[in-house]
């Protein structure tokens, strides 16, 4: 799976760098498709329940989910979240970062991908045996609701390993003290969207992509963290 979390890694970073203005997620797409594909891995989320690309791309009020389009041009202030999934040896990596678009982002904007990100790790440092997924979702909330932003409710993190999505869930919220207690051996992958707005998400025509209700921005960023004696191994650092 470290392996799996490195091809993911890599890939994310290199797509990072060609996200500008102009470009289209069709492009990044092509990128991480081929990167993938060098590196000796599979793409996870290609063909998974009918999804067509390797990457999800969601920009600005997509939440998650977005399809790469030769049609979805970036402009300067916009974000895009650039969420992909790796498999190597029959095992998953799954992480997630959400990118500015040129230099001209909106003071709010730029405290949203901070929170999101800062949220992210809140959580990790909750990792640890005994602890319990509410430790984790508490953690996230906290950060976020601190910040005056909104945890999405209607999609989670999860248990992953030789399949994309086990169990458990990891929900982004949640009561510390509640939930299944963590054990060393498992891996998770926490992933906290988060919208400026309220929580309110709906899924548009295509199936797919998933959007804020209210038309705020989303964030998001994930790793995939294993659970050690020690406490948390980031997968996909």
């Amino acid at each position: 799976m470290r392996r799996a979390g490195k091809v993911v890694r890599e890939v994310l970073e290199l797509v990072r760098g060609h996200v500008k203005p102009g470009a289209t997620t069709a492009d990044l797409e092509r990128v991480a498709e081929a990167r993938i594909s060098e590196l000796g891995a599979k793409p996870a989320f290609k063909g998974y329940h009918g999804f067509p690309c390797v990457l999800c791309t969601s920009i600005n009020q997509e939440v998650v989910h977005g399809i790469p389009s030769k049609k979805r041009v970036l402009k300067e202030g916009d974000i895009v979240s650039v969420d992909c999934g790796a498999i190597v040896d029959g095992y998953y990596g799954d992480a997630a970062i959400t990118v500015p678009v040129g230099e001209k982002i909106a003071p709010d904007t730029v405290r949203l991908l901070a929170a999101t990100e800062k949220s992210l790790y809140a959580g990790i440092a909750a990792v640890k045996p005994g602890a319990t997924l509410g430790d984790i979702g508490a953690a996230v909330q906290g950060v976020v609701e601190a910040e005056g932003f909104s945890v999405v409710r209607d999609f989670v993190g999860h248990g992953i390993g030789s399949h994309m999505h086990e169990d458990p869930q990891v929900p982004n919220f949640g009561e510390a003290g509640s939930g299944m207690r963590l054990k060393a051996g498992m891996v998770i992958a926490i992933e906290p969207m988060v919208n400026a707005g309220k929580p309110d998400v709906r899924v548009l025509r295509d199936g797919w992509t998933a959007v804020t209700n209210d038309g705020s921005m989303s964030a998001h960023f994930e790793h995939t963290v294993a659970v050690t004696d020690t406490g948390a191994k980031v997968l996909t650092e």
